[in-house]
């Protein structure tokens, strides 16, 4: 089938469907509460919605562990209902983007229930075994949630690879029955009418040969299993095979998750000649502000550096121009919120900060990425105890930091929580000032925001100066213009520590971004600045070359 390669001028809004809108009083977010919530993301004006898993599973990691990739969770509803959905965004003229989890699957899926009895069934070699070697693991990669990437099953007298939770067995791909069983469940679902898919850290799917140790820090009893596996030596042809086989019979998008990759091995896996992929998720620009002590990996709670935003993100724009094709995003489910993480939630600069932070994501070229909530500027929760976090991510580093290895004090873990928890992400969507936020008459199954009765949606749709008009209004002018789709891109004083400026160019058309990521008034002069059309800006006068705190301007500049 001819790609039409519509993506390239679409905005998807990501959905993280337990926490977006529960229609029927449990306490989880469905999809029927999505299709009640249609005409609210026709009004934002985005093209796509991506729905974060929805199918049956165990619930360990928050359905990022499958145990059947062929029914919808009852909490959710049912196929029907999901039907329904996709019937009604395709009469809206919008897509639908669902999750695909192939690199694990629950370790109550029946493959792997059938897997761990006996080394001589048909789904035996459907995961990653291997025998002990000296007595313990065969090698000393650790778990993503913390502890050994390997668990001892006395049934096989064997150990089995999980890079992530215990409940989340790695899938074996060097076995061509895996693979060809992946792909009937793509064709299930894209046969449907699905509009594509994001594929969980796909680039892990392909294991280093031998499966040897790697190196760890300085301190630590496990390496990273990440590392030690992300873009093995089989990815390009497993991705190959995958489009070959499922992706070039649809014309749909794709967007690989991929921890750990460079531009390089983007175009690698993306290019526009390479038949496999779409575009990549990268996590160079989330990754910024990484704790100095090794032992304690991404969590830490210092600011992030500009000149390093503007080096990551720009590199990618420019390495992937006209090779392949970004992707664009502050947050999602794994993140914490864009305004508290990047700018600044407090309520003196909080919509000013939001409203930059999406303009300079915004007027990028790619495809940009909204999480549910960032369009009226939701904010991290701020928890003070760890009994308020549900994450096992979040629950896990902190046994293992604080109460396990003692490497740090309860206080200190609790900041960097707070700070960088994935739960900053998952509480409920803010509806309005009633009680629970109009989440659910019910009782939530994440606690709210205390925020949310003034951080809202209806009170956003009362404001023609909010937040969510802002993104309408930067949505729209993506439609609209060229130049923001497909300009070239120009880093402009890259060493300056305050302000992110660039330009884009399209033909004889260029574009001035202009953004303060500060809380200070600034004086900068960009020489055409003047002499340009206002297309967007966050305040509602233009004082030139005076910038006021989170100010943000784009000028079009004929």
């Amino acid at each position: 089938m001819k790609q039409s390669n519509w993506w390239k001028n679409a905005v998807v809004y990501q959905i993280y469907p337990r926490s977006f809108q529960d229609s029927n009083n449990d306490g989880i977010g469905d999809l029927q509460g999505i299709k009640d919530r249609i005409p609210y993301l026709k009004k934002l004006g985005v093209d796509v919605i991506w729905l974060n898993p929805i199918y049956d599973s165990p619930d360990q990691d928050n359905g990022y562990d499958i145990s059947d990739y062929r029914n919808i969770a009852s909490k959710y509803g049912s196929l029907k209902d999901f039907k329904q959905l996709l019937n009604t965004l395709h009469e809206q003229n919008m897509k639908l983007v669902m999750d695909l989890v192939v690199n694990h699957t629950s370790d109550q899926h029946d493959w792997f229930k059938a897997s761990r009895k006996s080394r001589s069934n048909k789904y035996s070699d459907y995961y990653i075994w291997r025998d002990p070697v000296n007595g313990h693991e065969p090698n000393n990669w650790g778990s993503s949630f913390g502890g050994s990437a390997w668990t001892y099953v006395p049934e096989r007298k064997q150990y089995y690879l999980h890079l992530f939770a215990e409940g989340q067995p790695d899938l074996n791909w060097e076995n061509p029955q895996v693979r060809q069983s992946v792909y009937e469940i793509m064709r299930y679902w894209l046969d449907m009418g699905i509009d594509g898919y994001r594929m969980d850290v796909i680039n892990f799917i392909s294991k280093p040969e031998g499966l040897p140790d790697y190196p760890c820090v300085p301190g630590a009893k496990y390496s990273n299993s990440q590392a030690a596996v992300a873009d093995g030596p089989r990815l390009n042809e497993f991705l190959q095979e995958m489009n070959r086989e499922v992706l070039s019979k649809y014309d749909i998008m794709t967007v690989g998750e991929m921890p750990n990759v460079t531009p390089e091995d983007a175009i690698n896996y993306t290019g526009l000649d390479r038949k496999e992929l779409n575009m990549v998720f990268q996590f160079e620009h989330v990754s910024l502000g990484a704790n100095p002590d090794p032992r304690f990996g991404q969590w830490n709670d210092e600011p992030i550096n500009l000149v390093e935003l503007k080096q990551v993100l720009s590199k990618w724009q420019n390495k992937l121009n006209g090779k392949a094709w970004n992707s664009l995003y502050w947050n999602n489910h794994d993140r914490p919120r864009a305004v508290s993480h990047f700018a600044n939630d407090d309520p003196k600069y909080r919509i000013n900060a939001a409203k930059m932070l999406g303009t300079t994501l915004h007027m990028m070229q790619g495809t940009p990425y909204i999480y549910e909530g960032e369009e009226i500027g939701m904010t991290n929760a701020h928890l003070t105890s760890i009994d308020q976090y549900e994450d096992i991510e979040s629950l896990n580093i902190y046994h293992d930091l604080v109460e396990k290895e003692a490497i740090t004090d309860s206080q200190t873990m609790l900041k960097y929580l707070a700070s960088i928890s994935r739960d900053n992400a998952r509480t409920p969507m803010q509806w309005d000032d009633s009680n629970n936020a109009g989440f659910t008459e019910g009782t939530p199954w994440y606690r709210l925001n205390d925020n949310y009765p003034t951080i809202n949606v209806k009170q956003a749709l009362s404001d023609k100066e909010s937040v969510f008009y802002h993104y309408q209004k930067l949505v729209e002018l993506r439609h609209q213009y060229e130049i923001i789709r497909l300009g070239s891109y120009n880093l402009l004083d890259p060493q300056d520590e305050e302000v992110f400026a660039y330009e884009r160019i399209y033909n004889n058309q260029k574009l001035l971004v202009i953004s303060n990521f500060t809380d200070s008034k600034l004086q900068r002069e960009y020489n055409e600045e003047l002499k340009g059309h206002l297309l967007i800006s966050n305040y509602k006068d233009d004082l030139g070359m005076t910038l006021r705190p989170y100010e943000s301007k784009v000028y079009l500049l004929d």
